[in-house]
């Protein structure tokens, strides 16, 4: 059983009395992090040289950070509410400070997107694995501690553990570590347990032998780290309607986090609870007349009856307002002859005679061997009270019926004493990490505990990976998959660059990305779709996203599929290199459109006298937010459709405040002409609780006076919001 600590430096002392000074630390991703024991390790190494620490994680996440006053005076108070309570990894603050001592060092495989291209150690320090290689890249390389945060409950009288958010490499890890450890190698196992951490079933909850260790005391149950949602544009809700419409029925969905993920989950719930305007709103965007053939080859626009099931490295929140909206109800059982049955429409999950001889027919023994029967049992099939006995089923009360599933007779005796009436166990979604706003994760942690259970939390490798010994199951489980995911940039080509700069840098990782496009070729009629905005706006140009080349691949050329920008949709499975430039300059914005078709044109590959069809012509923002004007009108497509822990107040300046930047934007000359627009303007009431906000209301020096100017022209632009 493990050791029991209150305290993380005793903890740590007892690790190092065991490893010795050089500890090779494994971390989980995201919130599964045990903060103040990883400040304990890289606390004592950082003060003594002689100690080596190598920390193995990912997705290091800080609190938002300010540049410069104005930007100061809008998080800190905003920063102090929402994260205030949580415990920020020391390590992380150094990486953005004045470095980490030459004693240590931070190796991640996905790091916090966009916030470390500068940080020169988190650049060096980055390694290149796909998500589904990283317990065994990590387990090469010596490690010796591994630490997480976990869930703890008690039930009728017994203490039960839960990796909670994070099983998704730790349980590979371990897997892969026990030949090592049963060899006599030390590997110390930690858990810090949190209150605040769900408690998830499925293979994240484990028997407390998994641990060595265990620290518990009520100042460790600090506040998980909860990004809170953002606003979606019109973009993201014109791409969310096109994935929302290319996924099917009775399918498989897998979508990540941030605003295109948000817009997806919104439309699907559009399509399914308001369907007259969701085939309105298409019907506006001409998607039909672009787009019909590819949309009614993969996809469907009825609500939806059968349901979705989730099987998604990452479970967003998002997930849970499709289970709560009757989307996500399509369940998945773990014996493929079950699976394929179901797949089939032959049996429902309900049990009657007509399900019992298609077990007959579908695989199962008649008589009904012993295994087969605690497999039945467990799903439902047989009431839990029954017990097998020498080819027949017992209930509690004696009587008794032959295992026969061939013969109507023996299909009624077991129907009238030994059959359950409906499949149990099934699961609704198949995730390996969580992380969102405050929201979700009290959600979780209230959902009754049969529902919960159909949320199972697993290892990287079952949710991302087909091989294996379940690889039948997997296929089975996942029909009609829609793997979504965001991308930075696409190239004519159909090449992706999800993850880093033509120079090298690192923005992000590749994650799962890799493993889901490859899946998508892999499964019977699955389908990888790749969403991106079609530009980017900053300072003050934009740029399209769309590229003839690029010097980064993420997903190369020869995995293309499906891609989707707010303009539309191109398919560019098995398509020549013509045809899926042709298809992507559909969907660019049409500023771009003819540069790009000139680069392909110069290296001969679109002919010389190509023109994009006058249908695919006015792929403008202007044009877009014409088409959702009377949507919005009726009360559709909010800026924070799941809400948000931002107050009105944070909204309306956070809008403002975006739109001074850019505004002011590339140089002097854009700051004079934004000041002298400001200057003469007054200041209406309304404006003043955001001024009092921003410590603006009364200015003291010539900088906070600009200030005021400016920021007052902003709000008063937008009057809707101030009201």
């Amino acid at each position: 059983m493990p050791r029991i600590f209150d305290d993380v430096a005793e903890c740590v002392e007892n690790t190092l009395s065991r490893v010795g000074s050089r500890i090779v630390l494994a971390l989980p991703l995201g919130i599964g992090k045990p903060n103040p024991l990883v400040n304990e390790f890289y606390r004592r190494a950082r003060r003594d040289p002689a100690l080596s620490l190598t920390i193995f994680t990912a997705l290091s996440l800080r609190a938002p950070h300010w540049q410069g006053e104005l930007e100061r005076r809008f998080l800190e108070p905003l920063v102090a509410r929402l994260f205030g309570a949580g415990v920020p990894l020391d390590y992380v603050t150094d990486l953005h400070g004045a470095g980490v001592p030459e004693n240590v060092r931070i190796v991640e495989f996905f790091l916090d997107p966009g916030a470390l291209l500068n940080v020169g150690h988190s650049q060096r320090h980055y390694v290149s694995s796909n998500y589904t290689h990283v317990a065994r890249d990590v387990a090469a390389k010596g490690v010796n501690v591994i630490a997480q945060l976990v869930a703890k409950r008690g039930v009728e009288g017994r203490t039960e553990y839960s990796l909670g958010s994070n099983p998704d490499v730790t349980l590979d890890l371990l897997e892969h570590l026990a030949p090592q450890r049963r060899a006599g190698r030390d590997v110390v196992v930690i858990g810090e347990i949190n209150r605040q951490m769900p408690f998830m079933f499925g293979p994240a909850a484990v028997a407390a032998e998994t641990f060595d260790s265990l620290i518990e005391h009520p100042r460790y149950d600090y506040d998980l780290f909860a990004p809170p949602n953002q606003r979606l544009h019109t973009a993201d809700f014109a791409i969310g309607l096109y994935g929302a419409r290319l996924v099917r029925d009775g399918g498989t969905l897998q979508i990540g986090i941030g605003e295109l993920g948000d817009a997806v989950v919104y439309a699907l719930q559009l399509r399914h609870q308001q369907n007259v305007e969701f085939r309105e709103i298409l019907n506006g965007l001409k998607a039909p007349e672009r787009f019909g053939p590819v949309l009614d080859a993969n996809g469907e626009a009825s609500p939806f009856e059968s349901g979705l099931y989730g099987c998604t490295e990452m479970f967003v929140d998002g997930f849970l307002d499709l289970y709560r909206s009757g989307v996500l109800r399509r369940r998945v059982y773990a014996d493929v002859r079950i699976q394929r049955l179901l797949n089939e429409g032959t049996v429902s999950e309900r049990i009657d005679e007509d399900f019992l001889a298609a077990l007959a027919n579908g695989g199962f023994d008649s008589p009904v061997g012993a295994a087969d029967f605690a497999l039945l049992q467990d799903i439902g099939v047989f009431r839990r009270e029954c017990r097998y006995n020498n080819g027949r089923i017992e209930n509690s009360e004696g009587q008794s019926a032959a295992a026969t599933l061939n013969t109507p007779a023996g299909r009624r005796d077991l129907l009238a004493l030994c059959a359950g009436r409906q499949l149990r166990g099934g699961i609704l979604l198949h995730g390996s990490f969580f992380l969102g706003p405050r929201g979700f994760y009290a959600a979780l942690r209230d959902l009754p505990e049969t529902e919960r259970r159909q949320f199972s939390m697993c290892g990287v490798s079952f949710v991302n990976r087909l091989d294996g010994a379940d690889q039948a199951l997997k296929i089975a489980q996942r029909r009609h998959g829609r793997f979504l995911n965001s991308t930075m940039m696409m190239t004519l080509l159909g090449a992706a660059v999800s993850d880093g700069l033509a120079d090298g840098r690192v923005v992000s990782g590749v994650g799962g990305q890799y493993n889901f496009v490859a899946m998508a070729h892999s499964l019977p009629d699955a389908r990888s779709i790749l969403t991106l905005r079609s530009t980017r706006d900053k300072n003050a140009k934009v740029t399209s996203n769309i590229l003839w080349n690029y010097g980064n691949t993420t997903i190369p050329r020869h995995l293309r599929d499906m891609v989707v920008t707010e303009y539309g949709v191109a398919d560019l499975r098995g398509l020549s290199d013509q045809d899926a430039i042709a298809a992507l300059l559909n969907i660019a914005d049409s500023r771009f459109q003819d540069g790009l078709k000139r680069e392909a044109q110069a290296a001969g590959k679109l002919r010389a006298d190509y023109q994009i069809p006058e249908l695919h012509r006015n792929n403008t923002p202007r044009a877009l937010q014409e088409r959702f004007i009377l949507p919005r009108a009726r009360g559709l497509f909010s800026d924070f459709p799941f809400g948000t822990d931002l107050t009105n107040e944070e909204i309306v300046l956070a809008g403002a405040l975006s739109r001074l930047k850019e505004s002011t934007a590339g140089g002097w000359p854009r700051v004079k002409a934004a000041s002298l627009a400001a200057v003469s303007l007054g200041t209406p009431s309304a404006v003043r609780p955001y001024l009092e906000r921003m410590s603006l209301n009364a200015p003291k020096t010539r900088q906070e006076w600009l200030w005021q100017r400016l920021l007052v022209r902003e709000l008063v632009r937008e009057p809707a919001n101030i009201a």
